[in-house]
């Protein structure tokens, strides 16, 4: 089993008053390992949709922070599977500084649930996504 890693720099637009990283930026960084995490495995968001005839909305976000970062820094964001349940998925982050990837300065977590187009009915978690996810899959618990 293995993370998926993005590389990011900390930009202008990243940055509060403080001159440190804004939280919303996190989000940013998370998204962006999500989505290249998912299209890594199979699993782009055409194929999601239009394939699958999916959604998989955001229903729990999280971010911790532990340490501050400054503008142009390179981060390192890992993502991977948690968990996945019957009908949602737990997909967890950890954001390091390129230059120090022994000290954390960020983690997170997004759990989505697959729901069913238009109605936004939830729906299992389909086979193809459990199969193609299973190589960024480390578990944390019994599923729901």
């Amino acid at each position: 089993m293995a993370r998926y890693r993005i590389e990011e720099y900390v930009r202008w637009e990243d940055i509060d008053a403080a001159g440190i990283i804004n939280y919303q930026a996190y989000l940013r960084f998370f998204g962006l390992a999500e989505a290249e995490m998912l299209r890594e495995a199979g699993l782009n968001y055409r194929f999601l949709f239009e394939v699958l005839g999916i959604w998989l909305p955001r229903v729990r976000v999280e971010c911790n922070f532990h340490r501050p970062v400054k503008l142009d820094e390179l981060l390192s964001v890992e993502a991977y599977s948690s968990k996945i349940g019957r009908t949602s998925l737990h997909l967890d982050f950890e954001v390091r500084r390129d230059a120090d990837p022994s000290r954390l300065v960020a983690s997170g977590k997004y759990v989505l649930v697959c729901v069913r187009q238009g109605t936004f009915e939830p729906v299992p978690v389909p086979d193809e996504i459990r199969g193609k996810l299973a190589r960024f899959h480390e578990p944390t618990g019994a599923a729901v």
